[in-house]
């Protein structure tokens, strides 16, 4: 509904300069969108070209012909859709006319033919088909549709589209482009948006300019389709489509609006829709003239196809995705691929979307919302890809941030999002302020140290989502058997791993019923009294906590009595995320970030020393990271307590949360670089140590991260079981001549430390590269398992 300030800020838009809208438009896209320009990698399928309306602009609406069919046949979508696949397209588009049914009776005879009672229930089968035989996700622009039909696509599809064009019943009258097209009435289309923001439907919509209307007129269309925005919060996008005569058409003669008119639209649409609403304008209409499109106030370029043209348009050639890039560089922003169902819709995808197509878009989805950038996943052995880079302009805002950072004041939660979102230029810049800040702080060495993990137990009555490790009564035979290991054969490995030039044993495991704080105590114990000189480097906060509960002794006491019997430092592990906004999704029962922070502290009050981890890529956000970023550097300041921070990207193919669906399949290679990155510029000057995994970010990966702030490469292991468990792909040990090959190959000098960061004595260098192989582990299995699930 238009009130009297909308009136006034019509007459604004209506003679106001247009440099002083599109000035003004601009200035409000980039508060909502930075610099970011997004576009859909899509493959076009035109179902049915057959409609019941008579558009007098429109040549993609045909009639029945002797010979073609009135529908693709599913063979035939399916071609399409897997051509689009191959090309690494992520949507399909479906389009076509409407309802072509109640018109023609060859597409009556068609769909009863097929077992369909409508076009509707037909494209319903064909997005299912293309949603379960492909890895796209379909986008269906069927026109005027009812509430069950609206609900019924819902299940198959991640977004949903109708053009509003225009709210003028002039259009619909004799003479108009609209007259004898009933489902062009605006009233129609009008009630087609309200049902399906009712049913929350992330849906497109826009108006077609040139066809008759007034400027008056198209204000009235944006403003309703604002109302109906601010009603229901469904509207993804709105597209402002420039027409094109077209022969063959009644309009073919007619005028097309010129540029100003449609960068006036485009403004005004932008100042009436806000910052954070998405503007398109499709490039193929308006080639040469991109940089004046973004001027105007547009932050999307719509789906552009490598392998379909423009069904619709098809004088009108897509642009090269290459190119696209290029021009948007041009005009100060960076282009990304986005999904059929735009970011916010997507990090909200319980509420926006279907359950399997919601499972599908968070696989599909990177932190932002957007489209992952290649297949590479923390774990696997794809080769790590880095995405071309096309801007020339570094983002003031970035060099800002990072001046900041390098002087080592704190940075606030908005300005550490601002670094996760960095793309292309300023992504790299990001990289390279890391890397320059790691110069001067470490200067060229990598540390790694040689070290044995002992996961003494996968018996856990813990319910952590993300976990593949843990094992209890009711899921023993997931990822291998439950085991329990005897005392004997933890000291064997910590003995053995001593013959092989190790300096620390890491011991964690799961938090096993029967287990107490003696339990902890006595493994502590048998290591030193067996292998005197290993630094025992065991027991999460978690098992802190545990243990002194079951000892009834406060956190600092039990602290105490595990370094009186042995016990050197604390892996900072068992932090996840700390947000407890995450944890109450991803492990509910765990210590909140308050509690894992106390722990953290009482073992730094007590001269144990710990590190610190994040385990990100599932369902969090960069806010999470940035919150956890500065958790861990507000307690370094207070404590001085960390030696190094190590982020642990998620290893998703196991893991239950991802197999359920509910997680995305670990960071993408640009977030785990700028994860390193990020936390080196952020957590200066008081961690020093940034750490790398290569068993999750392999050793390409690994060589990747230490040119961006990381300056260690993490423990030999030995053994790994945690991150095996989930799927990872890479070994289980990474020997000292290979860790020193790998830093000597990017130009760095490997220094083999303990887990202090002091370089260790010639004795034990010289055993870690003579060691022999492994003698075979042996997995005690459980003594007893206690009925705690």
């Amino acid at each position: 509904m238009i009130g009297s300030d909308d009136t006034s800020f019509s007459e604004w838009l209506v003679q106001a300069p247009l440099e002083e809208l599109t000035r003004a438009a601009a200035r409000l896209r980039d508060e909502g969108h930075g610099r970011m320009m997004t576009y859909s990698r899509k493959v076009f399928i035109p179902l049915t070209r057959l409609c019941r309306d008579v558009c007098h602009y429109c040549t993609f609406a045909e009639r029945p012909r002797a010979g073609h069919a009135a529908y693709l046949a599913p063979e035939e979508v399916l071609a399409i859709a897997r051509t689009g696949e191959a090309a690494g397209c992520t949507e399909a588009l479906f389009t076509l006319g409407d309802k072509p049914e109640l018109r023609y009776r060859a597409a009556r005879e068609a769909l009863a033919a097929s077992g369909h009672v409508s076009t509707i229930d037909y494209l319903r089968a064909m997005s299912a088909l293309v949603s379960r035989e492909t890895g796209l996700l379909p986008h269906l622009n069927p026109g005027v549709m009812t509430e069950p039909e609206i609900a019924s696509l819902r299940e198959v599809s991640a977004s949903q589209g109708i053009m509003l064009e225009s709210v003028s019943e002039r259009l619909c009258e004799p003479g108009g482009v609209h007259y004898g097209s009933p489902d062009k009435r605006p009233a129609a289309r009008l009630e087609t948006l309200r049902l399906a923001g009712e049913l929350r439907v992330p849906f497109t919509t826009g108006v077609l300019i040139g066809i008759g209307e007034t400027r008056a007129e198209r204000l009235d269309t944006l403003y309703a389709i604002r109302d109906l925005h601010v009603a229901h919060g469904h509207i993804q996008e709105v597209i402002i489509q420039n027409f094109r005569a077209k022969p063959g058409t009644k309009r073919a003669g007619t005028a097309e609006p010129d540029l100003e008119d449609l960068m006036w639209t485009i403004a005004a649409a932008r100042l009436i829709l806000g910052p954070a609403m998405n503007i398109q304008a499709p490039p193929n209409l308006s080639p040469g003239v991109y940089s004046r499109l973004i001027g105007a106030g547009i932050n999307d370029w719509g789906g552009v196809s490598p392998v379909t043209p423009d069904h619709v348009n098809p004088e009108a050639p897509w642009p090269a995705i290459e190119e696209l890039a290029r021009r948007s560089a041009e005009g100060g922003k960076l282009l990304v691929n986005r999904l059929a169902v735009y970011p916010s819709y997507a990090r909200q995808a319980d509420i926006w979307l279907a359950p399997e197509i919601a499972k599908k878009v968070r696989r599909m989805s990177d932190a932002d919302g957007l489209a992952r950038e290649d297949e590479w996943s923390p774990g696997t052995t794809a080769p790590p890809r880095r995405s071309p880079i096309w801007a020339k302009v570094i983002d003031p805002e970035i060099e800002q941030i990072v001046a900041k950072a390098n002087a080592g004041s704190r940075l606030a939660e908005p300005e550490i999002v601002r670094l996760f979102a960095a793309r292309d230029t300023d992504c790299e810049r990001v990289i390279a302020a890391a890397d320059d800040l790691r110069r001067r702080v470490s200067g060229e060495v990598v540390r790694y140290a040689v070290n044995r993990n002992i996961n003494y137990t996968n018996i856990c009555y813990y319910r952590c989502r993300f976990c593949a490790f843990s094992k209890g009564r009711t899921h023993e035979a997931l990822r291998g058997a439950p085991y329990d290991l005897a005392l004997e054969e933890i000291v064997r490995r910590a003995v053995e791993a001593w013959d092989r030039g190790a300096t620390e044993v890491c011991l964690q495991g799961g938090i096993h019923p029967d287990y107490t704080g003696e339990t902890y105590l006595g493994i502590c114990r048998a290591i030193k009294a067996a292998v005197p000189g290993m630094h025992i480097h065991a027991f999460s906060p978690l098992e802190i906590t545990q243990g002194a509960a079951t000892l009834k002794l406060s956190v600092p006491a039990f602290l105490a009595a595990l370094k009186q019997a042995g016990l050197g430092t604390l892996p900072g592990t068992a932090a996840e995320i700390l947000d407890d906004e995450v944890r109450v999704i991803i492990c509910p029962d765990k210590l909140k970030t308050a509690a894992w922070l106390d722990v953290v502290r009482a073992a730094h009050g007590l001269g144990i020393r710990t590190t610190s981890t994040i385990m990100y890529g599932h369902v969090e956000t960069p806010l999470s990271w940035a919150r956890h970023l500065l958790a861990l550097r507000d307690l370094q300041d207070e404590t001085g307590g960390i030696t190094e921070f190590v982020p642990l990207p998620f290893v998703h193919m196991e893991a239950p949360m991802y197999l359920r669906g509910a997680a995305r399949r670990g960071p993408t290679f640009r977030e785990a670089v700028l994860m390193h990155a990020v936390a080196r510029l952020v957590l200066h000057p008081y961690i020093t140590n940034i750490q790398t995994s290569w068993v999750k970010m392999g050793p390409a990966g690994a060589a990747a991260c230490l040119k961006a702030g990381a300056n260690d490469l993490g423990g030999t292991l030995m053994n790994e079981s945690i991150s095996r468990a989930a799927g990872t792909e890479h070994g289980q040990e990474f020997p000292p001549q290979s860790m020193e090959a790998l830093i000597r190959s990017i130009g760095r000098v490997p220094v083999q430390r303990d887990t202090l960061y002091r370089t260790v004595s010639a004795e034990r260098r010289a055993a870690s590269f003579s060691a022999g192989p492994l003698a075979p582990i042996v997995q005690n299995p459980p003594r007893r398992l206690a009925a705690a699930d």
